[in-house]
C-alpha cells in the first residue's frame, strides 16, 4: 500500500502564513539598503533644450477625444483669479503714474463641446500688455485679445487695486495718503459689446439724526450732556461709463466725496479733530440718505450710464450693522442685488 501523506493538525487561527521574504524590497523612488537601484529615475536635465519637434510631441488635453467628464454642456465663467503684477495706473493731471501691485481675475465662456481653455494664455496676455497704464480702456482692450486668443465668445476681467489719493487735513494743512481699494471691470458679450466699470470703496464717518436729536433734547430738557452716535462707514460703488466716455478714479472719488463729505481723515492735530466733529455735525445722515446723496451726484454725470452703490454703516449704537443699496434703475442695468456687506468692513 503507498505511504499516505503526513496530516498537520490545523491551527485555530487559520493556515500558516507564508515566509516573509528575506530578499530587500524593490521601491519606486527611493533605495532600500542592500536593494536594487529604484524603479523610476529622479533627476531634472537642466540643460535639456526644447526642440519645435519636441514641443509639438507634448501630449495636449484639448485633442483628447471623450475626455469631457460630467454634463457636455457649455460653461458661463472659466478662468483664473488672483494673479498678481505691477501695473502703472495714471495720476490725474500731470503727476507721476502710480506702479500698484494689481490682481487680476480673468474669465472666459466655454462651449459645451471643449474640454477646457489655455489658462496660460490668460495670464500670459498681461504680460504682452504690461507696458501699457492700467484703466477701463485697458481692460477693453485685453478683453478683445482674450476672445482672439482664447477663442472664446464672451469674456470677464477685473483688475483689484488699492489706489492713493492725497488728503489734506481740514484746518493744520498737514498732508497724507489715503488708500482705496478700488477696481478696474469690464465684459463682452457673445456679439461683441464691451461694458466697462470702475468700482471704489469710500470710508466716511455718519452722525445718526435721530441720535443727534435726542441727545440735544437731553440736554434742553434736562441739562444732560450726551454723545450721538457716529460709526465708521463705508460705501461701494460701482459705475458703468458711457462708450467712449473716460473718468479718472479720482473723478469718482471727487464725486462721492461731494456726497458723503465726512470722508475719514489720515493726519490730524486738535484743531483737525475738532473741525471732524463740526464737519459730523453740518452733515448728519442715516444709511439711507447716505445712498440717495451718492445717486444725487452719479445721476447728473453724463459719462456714467449706470451704477450700484451699496452702504453699510457699523453701528455703535446696536451689535449689528445698517445697510442699503441703491441702483439708478436703467431697464435692464445694474440690479440692487447686492448681499457682500460683510466685506464692506473699515
Amino acid at each position: 500500500m503507498p505511504a499516505q501523506p503526513v496530516r498537520r493538525p490545523r491551527s485555530a487561527a487559520g493556515p500558516t502564513p507564508a515566509p516573509a521574504s528575506t530578499s530587500p524590497k524593490t521601491m519606486y523612488l527611493h533605495r532600500v539598503a542592500g536593494g536594487p537601484a529604484p524603479r523610476v529615475v529622479r533627476a531634472y536635465d537642466a540643460k535639456f533644450v526644447v526642440t519645435p519637434a519636441y514641443r509639438e510631441s507634448l501630449p495636449d488635453m484639448m485633442e483628447a477625444v471623450d475626455a469631457i467628464p460630467g454634463a457636455p454642456v457649455a460653461i458661463q465663467q472659466v478662468g483664473v483669479s488672483g494673479f498678481k503684477l505691477p501695473l502703472r495706473h495714471p495720476a490725474r493731471g500731470r503727476r507721476a503714474a502710480h506702479t500698484l501691485e494689481t490682481t487680476v481675475t480673468g474669465t472666459v465662456s466655454l462651449a459645451a463641446h471643449l474640454k477646457g481653455i489655455n489658462m496660460s494664455r490668460l495670464v500670459r496676455s498681461f504680460y504682452d500688455y504690461a507696458s501699457e497704464p492700467a484703466s477701463p480702456d485697458f481692460v477693453a482692450r485685453l478683453l478683445e485679445v482674450y476672445r482672439r486668443e482664447v477663442g472664446a465668445l464672451a469674456a470677464r476681467l477685473r483688475l483689484d487695486f488699492s489706489y492713493p489719493i492725497s488728503q489734506r487735513s481740514l484746518r493744520s494743512g498737514l498732508v497724507g495718503w489715503q488708500y482705496y481699494p478700488a477696481a478696474y471691470l469690464g465684459r463682452i458679450d457673445e456679439i461683441g459689446r464691451v461694458r466697462r466699470f470702475i468700482e471704489l470703496d469710500f470710508t466716511y464717518s455718519s452722525a445718526c439724526p435721530c441720535s443727534a436729536e435726542l441727545a440735544e433734547h437731553a440736554r434742553d430738557l434736562r441739562g444732560v450732556y450726551g454723545i450721538p452716535h457716529n460709526q465708521r462707514s463705508k460705501a461701494r460703488i460701482l459705475v458703468e461709463l458711457a462708450p467712449k466716455a473716460r473718468l479718472h478714479i479720482e473723478e469718482l472719488h471727487a464725486l462721492v466725496l461731494r456726497a458723503l463729505v465726512t470722508e475719514t481723515q489720515v493726519m490730524v492735530k486738535r484743531e483737525d479733530e475738532q473741525a471732524f466733529a463740526e464737519l459730523n455735525g453740518a452733515h448728519i445722515k442715516f444709511v439711507e440718505d447716505a445712498a440717495r446723496l451718492v445717486y444725487a451726484e452719479l445721476a447728473e454725470d453724463k459719462r456714467i450710464v449706470d451704477f450700484q452703490v451699496a452702504c453699510s454703516h457699523l453701528e455703535s449704537l446696536h451689535s449689528h450693522d445698517a445697510v442699503s443699496v441703491i441702483v439708478k434703475g436703467v431697464p435692464g442695468g445694474l440690479a440692487a442685488d447686492f448681499d457682500a456687506f460683510r466685506s464692506l468692513v473699515c
